[in-house]
C-alpha cells in the first residue's frame, strides 16, 4: 500500500516533466518530413513567386525540403483557414500578406472563419512591397509637395485611381489624401493595368501602383514618378524621394509574413525563424525578390507581432473613419 501511495506522485512528477520537455524535444527532431508552405493566392502572383523565392533555401536551411501550395481564393481567407486549422507542429506555414492579415480583417461587413490574430503563431515579416505616387507628364507637379499644394487650389476637381473599393491601392490614396488634408475624386477600376492609359492622357490625375507595374512606364518616359510610399527611400529606388519627406509618417507598403498555426512550439518558432532570417540574405533570393520590387525584412517573431498591431490599427482606422467598403 505504501508503495502505491508513493508511486502516485512519482508518476505524477514524471509525466509533468514530460510534458515539459515535450516541445524541446520535438524541436529537436524536427523536421523529419516535408514542410508545406500554403500561399492563399493563385500561381504567378507575386505572393506565389515570393514563396518559391524563398522555399528553396529555406528547405536548405532546415533541411528538409519545403513545398508551396496555392490555395487561392476569398482573397485569401481559403488558404489562410488551412492553415489556421493546421497542426501546430511546423509543417504547414503561411506566408500571409497585409491583405489577408490587417486590411482585409479591418472591414466590419467582412466575416472570417478564423480570428487573424487569435488563430496564428507569427514567424517572421519577411517582405516589403512599396507603391510609387505616379502622375501624368502633364501635371503641373514635378515633386510631392508641389502636387499637394496644386490639389488644396483645386479642391474636389483632382481624381484619382485605384485598382477597385477596399484594395490597398485604393487605401493608399485615402491614407495620403487623410495626411495630406486633400480633397480627391475617387475612380475604381478593375485593376490598376486598366487605369494606366487614362492617367497617361490626362484623365486620371495619380494613382498609387506598386513598383514592378508603374516603374516601366516611368522608364518608358510615358509617366512621372513623385514619391515612394515606403518610410524610407527604396534601395530598390533611391533616388525617388519618400512621400514621408513631404508627408511627415507617410507609410504604406504591403507586408509579408509567415504564420504558423495557433500554439507552435516556441523552439520550433525560432527554428523556423532563423531559417527563414538566413534564406532572406541569399544574394539570389534578394534578386529575385528585387525583380518583384519586394525589399527582405527578416527580424524577430516579436517585431513581427509588434509591426501587425501598428499596421492593423492604422488601416482600421483609415477605413472607419473614411467609411471604406470593399463593395
Amino acid at each position: 500500500m505504501m508503495l502505491r501511495i508513493m508511486f502516485k506522485p512519482f508518476a505524477s512528477l514524471l509525466l509533468a516533466a514530460a510534458a515539459l520537455l515535450a516541445p524541446a524535444v520535438h524541436a529537436e527532431g524536427y523536421p523529419n518530413h516535408t514542410i508545406r508552405l500554403v500561399v492563399p493566392f493563385p500561381a504567378s502572383g507575386a505572393t506565389d513567386i515570393f514563396a518559391r523565392a524563398v522555399s528553396q533555401k529555406l528547405g536548405e536551411r532546415l533541411g528538409q525540403a519545403v513545398i508551396v501550395d496555392n490555395k487561392p481564393g476569398a482573397g485569401g481567407a481559403i488558404g489562410s483557414d488551412i492553415v489556421a486549422k493546421a497542426p501546430a507542429d511546423g509543417y504547414t506555414l503561411l506566408l500571409a500578406t497585409s491583405s489577408t492579415h490587417s486590411i482585409g480583417p479591418s472591414f466590419g461587413n467582412v466575416k472570417l472563419p478564423y480570428d487573424p490574430v487569435a488563430d496564428f503563431t507569427p514567424i517572421a515579416h519577411v517582405g516589403d512591397a512599396a507603391s510609387i505616387m505616379l502622375v501624368p507628364n502633364s501635371a503641373p507637379a514635378k515633386t510631392v509637395k508641389e502636387w499637394i499644394e496644386y490639389a488644396r487650389k483645386n479642391p474636389g476637381k483632382l481624381n484619382y485611381a485605384s485598382s477597385g473599393p477596399g484594395t490597398v491601392v485604393h487605401l493608399t490614396a485615402e491614407y495620403f489624401k487623410a495626411q495630406a488634408g486633400l480633397f480627391l475624386v475617387h475612380i475604381p477600376y478593375k485593376g490598376t493595368a486598366l487605369a494606366i492609359p487614362d492617367l497617361v492622357t490626362g484623365k486620371v490625375d495619380v494613382l498609387f501602383d506598386s513598383l514592378p507595374s508603374g516603374l516601366p512606364h516611368v522608364k518608358q518616359g510615358s509617366l512621372r514618378a513623385l514619391g515612394v510610399t515606403s518610410l524610407k527611400r527604396s534601395p530598390l529606388l533611391p533616388e525617388l524621394p519618400a512621400i514621408s519627406e513631404t508627408v511627415p509618417g507617410f507609410e504604406s507598403v504591403t507586408w509579408f509574413g509567415v504564420y504558423g498555426p495557433k500554439g507552435m512550439p516556441p523552439d520550433l518558432v525560432q527554428r523556423v525563424n532563423k531559417a527563414l532570417n538566413e534564406a532572406l540574405q541569399d544574394p539570389g533570393v534578394k534578386e529575385r525578390l528585387a525583380k518583384l520590387g519586394i525589399e527582405p525584412v527578416g527580424g524577430t517573431p516579436q517585431q513581427f507581432a509588434a509591426m501587425l498591431d501598428k499596421d492593423r490599427a492604422k488601416w482600421k482606422k483609415i477605413i472607419t473613419e473614411r467609411h471604406i467598403s470593399p463593395e
